[in-house]
């Protein structure tokens, strides 16, 4: 089977959000909840999922590599951002972000489904 290519293989809507720092009654600076920022055209692929026991709990976890077009919004994403699915509301953690074409066009990023945020 071929891997889809072109606008037709960004078939999913995700929206970036990022923490906003706010401060607490006495003055520091703590992280506040996640706010959608934008949201782009990408592509969803599962990759194999893993099973680590964490804390003594057998958890699954899947793995995901999300394809967006280059830009400079999603230039800017970093893995202290989080991923959500706009049309099924699932919630993806960032691992990493590559540019695998070393060209701009595309940005891969390395995504899990199933660990806290």
């Amino acid at each position: 089977m071929n891997k889809r290519s072109g606008a037709g293989a960004l078939n999913q809507r995700v929206s970036f959000e990022r923490r906003d720092v706010i401060s607490d009654p006495y003055g520091n600076d703590v992280a506040g909840p996640f706010q959608p920022i934008f949201t782009e055209p990408a592509r969803l692929a599962p990759r194999l999922g893993s099973e680590p026991v964490i804390a003594a709990r057998l958890t699954g976890i899947q793995p995901y590599t999300l394809s967006v077009r280059s830009s400079i919004r999603t230039r800017e994403v970093t893995p202290a951002w989080r991923v959500v699915n706009a049309r099924s509301g699932t919630t993806y953690n960032i691992k990493a972000i590559t540019n695998p074409d070393e060209r701009n066009g595309l940005l891969d990023m390395l995504v899990v489904e199933g660990e806290a945020s």
